[in-house]
């Protein structure tokens, strides 16, 4: 790795691995003889949380010491995350952020704490985003930003060395869970989760966003990280209330409602459809009696509530 001032790789952020596993105990669950249990990644590490560490670390190695650039919307978590990594290891960001319309416009919390931890924020016309994978358009977009020699890590974090990086979760539950559920927006978490899992064991993609597309993305990236497919994995896409960061009321009230029972500050863009996913399916009898069922809780409420 070059001399230019960053730590040596993300392993020097401390994190807390394995994370947690917590069973929780509630009537919604165990009247149908089903265990649930929560896979606490959001202790993962308090900047660096959830899925996005397991995503970001290896690519934060792959980039070795490069400034990174990356892709996200206005409330990206994934765009808070590779910020704070690059303040924590001394390496450059640059966040392409989609709506050029944004630029003119007062930083949202969420731009706002990127901006805070040194990402320089470049922001382009929806058309353009929507191009960025296209060799010509990327390149165009990395000549704009002064940043044609950066690591480029795609929109949300998902690449073959995440998904390989996100295989360790299902490793650390093995065969604990019967299915283990996860939200999903690209669909990194879901392709490695399910590649790290024990045979006989099932991971469930909650998707966030509309559209059914995420189906060929998981079998596209794990055939980019593993070469073909791997593990039993399926997606369940009834639960998107209206796409991303969509959280009608029906939605706030169930997360208030499970922050009450259980004591945990429940994300309401990718965690609260999780849950809510699992308690449906529950009371529709998706899961035989005698089941184990696990949610992995991959984020935090952003901005953290107060004391």
């Amino acid at each position: 790795m070059p001399d230019n001032g960053a730590v040596t790789g993300p392993d020097v952020l401390h994190p807390r691995l394995p994370s947690p596993l917590r069973e929780v105990t509630d009537d919604r669950f165990a009247r149908h003889g089903i265990r649930l249990l929560l896979k606490r990644d959001d202790l993962i590490h308090p900047e660096l949380v959830g899925n996005k560490w397991r995503k970001l670390a290896p690519n934060l190695a792959a980039a070795a010491g490069r400034p990174i650039v990356t892709f996200g919307g206005a409330y990206s978590n994934h765009l808070r995350a590779t910020a704070a990594a690059g303040r924590l290891l001394g390496v450059p960001t640059i966040g392409v952020v989609r709506g050029q319309e944004l630029a003119a416009r007062p930083l949202n919390p969420s731009l706002a704490r990127c901006a805070r931890d040194g990402m320089r924020l470049h922001f382009v016309d929806r058309s353009t985003y929507r191009r960025k994978a296209e060799p010509e358009a990327r390149e165009a977009i990395l000549r704009a930003c002064g940043a044609e020699d950066a690591y480029v890590v795609p929109e949300g974090g998902s690449n073959a060395a995440a998904v390989r990086g996100c295989r360790a979760l299902g490793e650390e539950l093995g065969d604990v869970a019967d299915v283990v559920a996860v939200a999903c927006g690209t669909g990194g978490t879901l392709a490695g989760l399910a590649a790290g899992l024990s045979p006989g064991r099932r991971a469930l993609g909650v998707a966030v966003l509309r559209g059914g597309f995420l189906a060929g993305d998981v079998r596209r990236l794990q055939e980019r990280a593993f070469g073909g497919p791997r593990g039993d994995w399926r997606l369940e896409e009834r639960f998107h209330f209206g796409g991303y960061a969509r959280v009608p009321p029906e939605l706030d009230a169930f997360a208030a409602d499970f922050e009450r029972r259980h004591g945990l500050p429940v994300e309401r863009l990718y965690v609260a459809k999780t849950l809510y996913a699992l308690t449906a399916l529950a009371e529709e009898g998706a899961f035989p009696r005698g089941s184990t069922v696990a949610a992995v809780v991959t984020g935090r409420p952003f901005p953290e509530p107060g004391p």
